[in-house]
C-alpha cells in the first residue's frame, strides 16, 4: 500500500513540477466543502487548499474529505488541478479537470468491520463564481475512473 501512494505521489510531482508557473503557485486559501456521493451512497464533508495557478488557467487545489453512510465511513485526500475555461471572476463560470487521490474505506462492524484503501483517479467538472467579499462558490461534480467512489455532487467555497 505505501508503495502504491509513494508511487501516485511521485508520479503527481513529476508531472506537475514542470508546468509549475513561477508567478502564480503558492497558498492562496481554504474553503469548505459538503455534498452527496453515489456508490457508496453517503453524504461527505470536508475542507480544500488552493495552492494557485501552476500553469495558464490551471490551478492545483488538494482536499479531504470525510463521508458517512452506506454501513461505511470513507476518507479520501485528494490532489486535484482544474482548467477554468473562462477568467471572468464576476460570473459563473465552467472548469473541468482530474485527480489522484487515496480513498481508505471502513466498513460498519456488522458488514465485517473491514478497512480497505485504493490508489483512485478521477474527473471533475463544474462552476465556479467569485463573490464580492473576494470569496469564491462553486458547484462540482466528480466522476470516479479508477477506484473511487462513482460520482459526488459537492457545493464547497474558498476563503482568503
Amino acid at each position: 500500500m505505501f508503495k502504491k501512494v509513494l508511487a501516485g505521489s511521485l508520479l503527481a510531482a513529476l508531472t506537475v513540477a514542470p508546468a509549475v508557473s513561477a508567478d502564480g503557485f503558492g497558498y492562496r486559501g481554504w474553503g469548505p466543502r459538503g455534498g452527496v456521493t453515489a456508490e457508496p451512497d453517503q453524504v461527505h464533508f470536508g475542507a480544500h487548499l488552493d495552492f494557485g495557478h501552476i500553469a495558464d488557467r490551471v490551478r492545483f487545489q488538494p482536499n479531504a474529505e470525510f463521508g458517512i453512510g452506506d454501513d461505511a465511513s470513507t476518507f479520501a485526500i485528494n490532489g486535484e488541478a482544474t482548467y477554468r475555461f473562462v477568467q471572468r471572476w464576476d460570473a459563473w463560470s465552467p472548469y473541468a479537470g482530474a485527480g489522484v487521490g487515496l480513498n481508505i474505506v471502513s466498513l460498519d462492524e456488522e458488514n465485517g468491520g473491514d478497512t480497505s484503501s485504493d490508489l483512485g483517479v478521477n474527473a471533475i467538472v463544474g462552476l465556479e463564481r467569485g463573490l464580492s467579499n473576494g470569496s469564491r462558490l462553486f458547484l462540482e461534480g466528480k466522476f470516479g475512473l479508477v477506484d473511487s467512489p462513482d460520482f459526488k455532487f459537492t457545493v464547497g467555497g474558498m476563503i482568503y
